[in-house]
């Protein structure tokens, strides 16, 4: 199932104590500052959580509600506190037992206004080339004429009011350095004199010369490849883990750099062994992260998909594609996919092809296009995979084998076309998978999730047991995530959408005019159901998903007549049929012990100790809502009330747990159940003194006659329930399911000493 992670320096060879129990996010920003995380901490201790996960804390963007937009990285963000407030946080938070695990950006730095906020940027546009930070950026001087595209007009150059002030150029409330002596010339001179040039944001689609955040041209590009910008963008994140300020780095986008295992492991020397590193990379279904890299693992997302996966009904999901396509005849995923690749390569990302088609040459210049394209996984690693030979015989016949070959031997011979190669790769994946197909094809919105197969949405017992059992041996400290700052539903949407694949025919007839959109308003509506402003929340959802899906319009290309419809799709919150109601609970609490008894170290989201329903960011990034009252009520002996005290009750029980008894989440044994409705469940033990047991499709298994006769056979020894939530009971050896599970769909259980 996995390549084997036996290297020397793996997180799993490190002390225990280096490793969370468990991480618990929290989104940093204005409104939501150090001080209010601090006053947090001990809702955060008292739930079992063992380390605080912070947004990025360094300078930004002023008002930013995200953080990676990095303006400086020698300061902390005085908006959120600044380095007093953090540090205030982290003996607070040490105070009561927990570290701190911090989030950060290697890849790029905003492109902000005010400009000056990014000094290096800022020296460069006034010293190009010759200055000092120019070594800072990816920047292709020869490609933009000797200066560098600022796609910051809202027009054409010639119908902008741009004026010469002292040093400076000023565009509305913009400026801009001018270049040492320049001042006083003509305009037209002075522009042309400049080692930038100002033009509509329009060119940045063909005519950008610095490497970017996918196709966000507000975010360049950083060559922390370069010692030099290493050591100055990870002065003061590393002098917080020396201070043990921090004892754990998230690494955000790491496919984005150019060599991430030697970036890893340059990070892995300075921050010392002690630290707990994780890194966002999406893993397709059948990718593996390379063994060579010196972390934990990865952040999680291959976790989700697994855990979305096992509740996900595979007849059902195919009979969703099957009455989607016919109500809105869209192609399937793998066409959907690739038309979108296709249209994001030469369309958002024209620049950047460009750049890789100038490096190979006219000769290879269309084979480029097309093995991207055919390219399987984010970007390409020793020892990953090929393109299958399907792709590759595509990619042949449009581009011809030989200008295929050539690029393939370029790829392996010059460090610098590959290194560029893959960073192009991993933006036209992200951009038009996840930012693209992902809102375009639309069958099970559940499985349109980062890290997901929307054509292959369900995940058998049997995988899920198989990739627990290799995380488990090959990356037992990685991370596990079910919500996250980038999910475009939280867990507890995805849990209500997917019970509709154990009833496909609720999506019989969505009504409209635009049967797409229809659709997704449908599942969009019933994943969140009549929450508190729901229909202003769901109709910013679904304009974002238009716009992304760029069917009708776009963010680029707005189609306001066709947008001003959308509202209409919002206008009536919809909750589950009652015949679902039971298994999107099944779904929640299932999702919910799986995911915090299972291998690797889980993250909870902000809020999503309790049931937490949210949709795509800006919505999922909102302060959150710690649930004190309901746990102080359920510790002192009070029964969960409804599946969200049932959740956080379990929460807390696994936190704790995790916590307080380490030595019950190693080692990893699936457990079968015996009888007719065995494949309804799955259950598995650690240590192996914990054992869980989750309900998986309870509408069919109720559509079947319920669990009947089945049993599971429990290993040897008297099990007991803990406190979480359910009736204190013992059991011990074959045990009636619906005896075990008569009062909720799912079981923790610990083995009595």
């Amino acid at each position: 199932m996995s390549q084997s992670h036996s290297t020397t320096e793996s997180e799993s060879d490190l002390p225990a104590s280096v490793t969370p129990a468990s991480t618990y996010r929290l989104q940093l920003r204005p409104e939501f500052p150090f001080a209010a995380a601090e006053a947090a901490v001990p809702h955060l201790a008292s739930l079992g959580v063992s380390h605080v996960h912070l947004s990025p804390v360094l300078e930004a963007v002023p008002g930013s509600a995200h953080g990676y937009d990095v303006t400086d990285h020698s300061r902390v963000r005085a908006e959120l506190g600044g380095e007093p407030g953090l540090r205030s946080l982290a003996a607070a938070a040490q105070a009561h037992g927990l570290g701190l695990v911090l989030d950060i950006v290697p890849n790029h730095m905003a492109v902000p206004t005010p400009l000056r906020l990014n000094r290096p940027l800022w020296e460069v546009l006034r010293e190009g080339p010759g200055s000092p930070y120019a070594r800072w950026f990816d920047i292709d001087w020869e490609a933009g004429g000797g200066q560098v595209l600022l796609p910051v007009l809202a027009g054409p150059v010639e119908s902008c009011e741009l004026r010469a002030d002292g040093e400076v150029l000023r565009y509305g409330e913009q400026e801009f350095p001018l270049r040492e002596g320049t001042a006083g010339m003509a305009l037209p001179e002075l522009l042309a004199a400049q080692w930038y040039r100002p033009a509509w944001w329009r060119e940045a689609r063909t005519g950008l010369n610095y490497r970017r955040f996918f196709t966000i041209s507000d975010l360049i590009g950083v060559r922390v490849e370069d010692p030099e910008v290493f050591t100055a963008t990870h002065a003061k994140v590393l002098e917080l883990v020396r201070d043990g300020v921090a004892q754990g780095l998230r690494i955000d986008h790491v496919d984005g750099l150019a060599d991430p295992e030697e970036y890893l492991r340059r990070l892995r020397a300075a921050a010392g062994d002690g630290c707990w590193v994780v890194v966002e990379k999406i893993l397709a279904r059948h990718e593996r992260l390379p063994s060579t890299w010196p972390v934990a693992g990865t952040t999680g997302y291959d976790a989700l998909h697994r855990v979305d996966g096992v509740f996900t009904d595979p007849a059902g999901a195919a009979d969703l594609a099957d009455r989607y396509a016919k109500a809105t005849g869209l192609p399937p995923w793998a066409q959907t996919a690739r038309a979108c690749a296709r249209e994001v390569l030469t369309g958002d990302l024209a620049a950047e092809l460009r750049t890789l088609e100038r490096l190979a040459g006219p000769e290879l210049a269309h084979a480029v296009q097309e093995l991207l394209i055919a390219y399987p996984v984010y970007r390409p690693y020793p020892g990953e995979p090929e393109p299958d030979p399907q792709a590759l015989e595509q990619a042949a016949a449009l581009a011809g084998p030989d200008a295929v070959a050539g690029v393939r031997e370029l790829l392996l011979r010059d460090p610098a076309f590959a290194a560029r190669f893959a960073q192009t790769s991993a933006a036209l994946r992200a951009k038009s998978l996840e930012d693209r197909a992902f809102y375009r094809y639309a069958p099970l919105l559940s499985a349109t999730e980062v890290g997901g197969a929307p054509g292959q949405p369900a995940v058998s017992t049997a995988e899920f047991h198989a990739y627990c059992a290799a995380l488990e041996r090959d990356w037992p400290a990685a991370g596990t995530v079910l919500s996250t700052h980038d999910t475009k539903r939280s867990a507890d949407v995805r849990a209500r959408i997917a019970a509709l694949s154990q009833a496909p025919e609720l999506m019989d007839a969505p009504a409209g005019p635009d049967p797409h959109l229809a659709w997704v308003a449908r599942q969009t509506a019933l994943g969140l159901g009549p929450v508190p402003d729901a229909v202003p929340r769901l109709t910013q959802a679904l304009l974002k998903s238009v716009r992304e899906a760029a069917l009708r319009t776009s963010w680029t290309d707005r189609d306001e007549d066709y947008e001003a419809g959308v509202p209409a799709y919002a206008r009536a919150a919809l909750d589950l049929p009652p015949e679902l109601a039971q298994a999107a609970r099944a779904n929640l609490l299932g999702m919910t012990v799986l995911h915090l008894a299972m291998p690797g170290v889980p993250e909870v989201y902000q809020g999503a100790e309790t049931e937490y329903r949210a949709l795509v960011d800006p919505d999922n990034r909102r302060p959150a809502r710690f649930p004190r009252p309901e746990l102080a009520r359920l510790d002192a002996g009070a029964a969960p009330d409804g599946p969200a005290e049932e959740k956080l009750a379990l929460t807390a029980c696994l936190l704790r747990l995790r916590r307080d008894r380490p030595e019950l989440f190693r080692g990893y044994t699936p457990v079968q159940a015996r009888g007719p409705a065995a494949d309804h469940l799955v259950a598995f033990t650690r240590a192996p003194g914990l054992l869980v047991a989750a309900t998986r499709l309870a509408h069919r298994l109720a559509g079947a006659g319920g669990w009947r006769d089945t049993v599971l056979p429990l290993p040897p020894g008297r099990w007991t329930s803990p406190a979480d939530g359910s009736p204190h009971r013992s059991y011990e050896g074959r045990t009636p399911l619906s005896d075990l599970l008569a009062a909720r769909p799912v079981a923790v259980l610990l083995r009595e000493e």
